[in-house]
């Protein structure tokens, strides 16, 4: 009991707790979409985006959430200008425009006379939250959470059969437009927790976890959050009690859950493999 309780004695490891939590529930949420739709080089892309905008912010005065969010979506739109006014593909135009903001904020960064740590906003500085940075996570999360659920069904026909969704009066245009607007907003929240870099991670790794257990969309919408919630929990005691990085330790542990699932799930490598050879030896797997 005593190895439970004794993190959440401070005052700064009870915030690191609910900030991580919320970021990885809401970013699983989302990420089940994405997955589905093959959106995860887009999660990656809006995630090193925002860089600039953060730097900006901060010159400027301004709350980073403003600065992120505003790149966010300003490298949505020139992905999709690039991608619809030239030949070059998707994600081709994702590469170049995420790693032009990226070197853009690094560059910022090296001529910004400062005495903040940039890197917190690279690497995440869950254990520097301030109650101000707890509740704009906490309502930007909710906000979030509340309108992917409220849009369920529009946002999974338009993953499943956008054409479907068409010929029902649904524009598919609107609904990629809200997407990548709640990407922008979740990648702010991911931000206090595992920094610019591992942001992607939060967007991407539950969903494909829940996709391999699971083939159901109402499903996923309830593992991918339970998983991410676990491993946010699992990643901060073993930062606590290792004394690693909370971000990076939190992200490992999605990344382990992740292959063990791909390993031994009943969909997983394992399991497959040795059906495969039982079919091959005549013996029913039954």
């Amino acid at each position: 009991m005593e190895f439970l309780v004794d993190p959440w004695q401070f005052d700064v490891m009870q915030r690191a707790f609910l900030v991580t939590a919320v970021a990885s529930v809401v970013g699983a949420i989302l990420s089940c979409w994405l997955v589905l739709i093959g959106w995860s080089l887009m999660g990656d892309a809006v995630s090193h985006a925002v860089l600039p905008g953060v730097v900006l912010a901060y010159v400027l005065g301004a709350p980073f959430a403003v600065g992120a969010f505003a790149f966010g979506c300003l490298a949505v739109w020139l992905i999709g200008t690039v991608r619809s006014t030239s030949k070059v593909k998707e994600d081709a135009a994702i590469g170049v425009v995420f790693t032009t903001l990226f070197a853009l904020g690094l560059v910022l960064i090296s001529i910004t006379p400062s005495q903040v740590d940039f890197n917190h906003i690279l690497f995440g500085n869950v254990l520097g939250v301030t109650d101000t940075d707890l509740w704009q996570v906490v309502m930007i999360g909710v906000l979030t959470s509340f309108v992917l659920l409220l849009k369920n069904r529009d946002l999974t026909l338009y993953a499943f059969d956008p054409d479907h969704a068409h010929a029902l009066g649904i524009s598919p245009r609107k609904l990629q437009i809200l997407l990548l607007t709640l990407l922008a907003l979740t990648v702010v929240v991911a931000l206090q927790a595992v920094g610019v870099i591992l942001a992607v991670a939060m967007v991407i790794i539950p969903g494909a976890t829940a996709f391999l257990l699971t083939n159901r969309m109402e499903r996923m919408l309830v593992v991918a959050p339970l998983l991410a919630a676990v491993c946010a929990v699992a990643g901060l005691y073993y930062s606590y009690y290792g004394d690693v990085s909370p971000g990076g330790a939190v992200v490992l542990s999605q990344g382990v859950l992740f292959f063990a699932v791909y390993l031994v799930a009943p969909r997983g490598v394992i399991v497959r493999v040795w059906t495969s050879r039982r079919g091959r030896t005549g013996v029913s797997p039954a």
